[in-house]
């Protein structure tokens, strides 16, 4: 048998080695990384462009929470499906025991502690600009009302974790790991600095977008470090941010890239490859500019804006247990209660599977959900919660308030889901403007709660007022009510497109039902609440 290749065979054999030289990288072959990533890692796709072009390792992001990506790999639901995981920080991912069990080996890859961004006119006011400042000073300063702050939700982004932990291991003033009579112990400081806060969000980069909008009445942010600076770099921001630097501590982020032990031969060396590509102190510096986070790698050096000096590390919590409790003292004791109004579309199209979809993630976020995740995103101790049903027109509501200590209290959320009844078409905006009236009274009464709307419809609107009117009765309405956010949930045929304008229009965002389940959209939306 001739080993002779024909002129033509041979140029299409050159071609495909050619190209299979490119894409692996000098011989090596291309592999891929399948991850479980926080979502504010969608910043490095750059990076991690540019480190495939040299390893050959193509990384793939799916983005999670911290509490979701515990969730999922803890019931092992990441194995086969990822290959790492890669958060802000493993902390409480080695809390928890099952999670920790599928951990592999960690390498760190950059840094960014979560500090206090001020309006430059508020820190000159306060002084904090030229004085040295404590979280207690900070805590202090809040609870008179000397300014406003915004934060993440702790149960959905890890900055605003970081800044729970943080605060409240500054103020207990031991040095050791937080317990649970240590929380007790400082639960009144922590009230009052949680009722400074004026914005909630369930992600970092959200947060600084509702801060831009409001800089009038909210002072700052308590955010990364590299969040805050990207803020100043981009010029989005009314006014710069002077970054305080706590005296007593932070709590910083140190995104280890984590690969899981069920993770094959093919992914731990590409996972290899790639962490020491990432550690590479060219990259690193490439990492800084692109994100503003700090290097992990000693010996390169930070750029200006980035304070040099040493920041002192806060402890973590010793254990799970400990840090439940805070989480749950935080949402139903400790932060500004909420109030809001589910505007549910009830028309015809929703019978069937649809109603039944809806009846359930409301009584899922009534107690039923007892997932990880489920248990930080129900109704929480002093929340309103308002459900507004409709279809031609807007139907009668049903309203609650939730004691957490009398699970009762929820009975009527409950029977409100289980009475909704479909039929008849759908008047989207005429319910908008009704929730909005029913807002009006209640914001103007009791402001210091975080007051939204959730709009759920499955179509087009086909009675009653339009787009255009909705944005006429939002002209007419005191400052108060028109800062009420609405969070639209894009389910069956809803159209998208004005269900942005809707969002964009009031401050909002819109969810994605449409390719999953009601129940996760809810769930979601709880971080904006």
């Amino acid at each position: 048998m001739s080993a002779t290749i024909g002129g033509g065979a041979a140029a299409v054999l050159a071609a495909v080695l050619f190209a299979s030289g490119i894409a692996g990288c000098a011989g090596r072959p291309a592999a891929e990384l399948r991850v479980l990533a926080g979502s504010e890692l969608a910043d490095l796709r750059p990076v991690l462009d540019e480190a495939e072009k040299a390893t050959g390792v193509r990384v793939t992001l799916d983005h999670s929470g911290t509490l979701e990506a515990a969730e999922t790999v803890a019931a092992g639901r990441a194995d086969g499906r990822y290959d790492a995981v890669w958060l802000s920080s493993n902390r409480y991912l080695d809390l928890v025991t099952e999670a920790a069990g599928r951990l592999g080996p960690r390498t760190k890859i950059m840094n960014s502690p979560v500090v206090l961004g001020l309006r430059a006119s508020a820190a000159r006011r306060l002084g904090w600009d030229r004085t040295p400042v404590t979280w207690a000073d900070i805590a202090a300063a809040a609870g008179r009302g000397e300014f406003g702050y915004g934060m993440t939700d702790p149960s959905a982004s890890n900055s605003g974790f970081a800044a729970l932990v943080g605060v409240t291991a500054a103020l207990a003033r031991t040095g050791s790991a937080l317990d649970t009579a240590t929380i007790e112990r400082v639960a009144p400081d922590l009230t009052r600095f949680f009722a400074a806060q004026r914005l909630s969000a369930g992600s970092s980069g959200y947060l600084t977008e509702a801060y831009a909008r409001r800089a009038t009445d909210v002072d700052g942010l308590i955010n990364y470090e590299s969040v805050l600076l990207a803020a100043n770099a981009s010029g989005s921001m009314p006014e710069p941010l002077t970054l305080v630097y706590p005296t007593d501590g932070v709590v910083t982020a140190d995104y280890p890239m984590t690969l899981l032990r069920s993770a094959g031969d093919p992914a731990r060396d590409a996972y290899t490859r790639l962490v020491d590509h990432l550690r590479r102190p060219d990259t690193q510096r490439a990492i800084m500019q692109a994100t503003k986070r700090r290097p992990a790698v000693p010996g390169v050096a930070l750029e200006p804006g980035i304070p040099g000096q040493p920041l002192i590390e806060l402890p973590f919590p010793g254990d799970r247990a400990s840090v439940d409790a805070l989480l749950a003292a935080y949402f139903d004791r400790f932060r500004r209660p909420s109030r809001t109004v589910y505007v549910l579309d009830v028309s015809g199209s929703m019978d069937g599977e649809r109603l039944n979809g809806l009846r359930a993630a409301l009584v899922g976020l009534s107690g039923a959900d007892a997932s990880l995740v489920g248990t930080f995103r129900r109704f929480r101790g002093r929340e309103q919660v308002t459900l507004l049903p409709f279809n031609d027109r807007p139907l009668a509501p049903t309203t609650a308030t939730v004691d957490a200590a009398a699970p009762a209290s929820l009975d009527g959320i409950r029977a409100g889901a289980a009475n909704l009844r479909s039929g008849g078409n759908t008047a989207v905006y005429d319910a908008l403007e009704q929730a909005y009236r029913l807002l009006e009274p209640q914001v103007a009464a009791d402001p210091n709660r975080f007051t939204s709307i959730v709009l759920m419809t499955d179509g087009e609107s086909n009675r009653g007022d339009g787009l255009d009117e909705l944005r006429a009765f939002l002209a007419t309405r005191p400052p108060a009510t028109r800062a009420v956010p609405v969070f639209p949930v894009l389910f069956g045929e809803a159209a998208e497109h004005d269900m942005t304008e809707v969002a964009n229009l009031t401050g909002g965002r819109t969810f994605e039902a449409r390719g999953g389940s009601l129940a996760g959209a809810f769930r979601d939306i709880r971080g904006y609440q």
